[in-house]
């Protein structure tokens, strides 16, 4: 599409000092973001691309996680270029970035009117976060890359602090990611994983737009996606919900 490709590259400390074995480095920053607080190893950035919080910032202004916006520019040291980090996944000219200090991120919903001078309006700075993750050493590497790192054999799992930016690549989400927002335009899939289903499996995809013409599901599916029906648990609470609803008038009535 022309833009140079920017990957940031979050750093991970062990016992308060940056991982510096290659392998041992490599193997944690490719965990998945589900394991390492949404914090991600490799986060790509394009100006233009949309983004999502992935921690919950002051929600008072309208940042919260999950919150969407669209990447503007990247702040960071100039001398954070790291050649150890190419990778066949990206592009060969791609350009890696180690110590990132802030992403210029727009946000359309955001309560408050930048006054930083030469910022536009609704365009915010994201700061790096640092969040701590356990790691399984004994599953994912060989004893030979643990005694490398200076890890105890008999140690199972051990504590890594991260420092990356809070945010991920927002061309597509998932079921739960995308609850509570109202999009433009979806394309979904509506093809269900084995296993029990639930109820905000469908309907949540299906209830992010407001017109049915902005709605495209992607592929052929199984009628029985639409007709699953609440679980026991779902029911009761909903009757739980219905008795406090009716219950809270009469405790709290309003003054006349």
């Amino acid at each position: 599409m022309g833009p140079r490709l920017i990957v940031c590259v979050a750093q991970d400390y062990f016992q308060g000092k940056i991982i510096d074995d290659l392998r041992l480095r490599k193997t944690i920053l490719e965990l998945p973001d589900n394991k390492t607080e949404h914090l991600p190893g490799y986060l790509p950035l394009v100006p233009g691309m949309p983004v999502l919080l992935t921690e919950n910032m002051p929600t008072e202004l309208g940042f919260s996680n999950g919150t969407r916006g669209i990447f503007h520019q990247l702040a960071y040291e100039k001398s954070s270029a790291d050649i150890q980090f190419q990778d066949k996944n990206f592009p060969t000219n791609t350009k890696f970035i180690t110590r990132p200090k802030y992403a210029l991120v727009e946000f359309s919903n955001c309560k408050l009117d930048s006054e930083l001078a030469e910022l536009q309006a609704k365009i915010i700075p994201i700061p790096i976060s640092e969040q701590t993750f356990l790691f399984d050493v004994k599953e994912l590497l060989a004893e030979n890359v643990a005694k490398a790192a200076k890890i105890n054999k008999k140690t199972t799992k051990i504590s890594i602090k991260r420092k990356a930016l809070p945010l991920i690549p927002a061309y597509s989400m998932t079921t739960h990611k995308s609850q509570g927002q109202t999009l433009d335009k979806i394309i979904i899939d509506l093809v269900m994983p084995p296993g029990p289903l639930e109820v905000a499996s469908v309907y949540v995809p299906l209830s992010r737009v407001k017109w049915l013409d902005d709605l495209l599901i992607i592929r052929s599916f199984e009628f029985a996606a639409l007709q699953v029906k609440p679980s026991t648990a779902q029911r009761e609470e909903l009757k739980r919900l219905d008795r406090i609803a009716k219950s809270t008038p009469k405790r709290f009535p309003i003054p006349m």
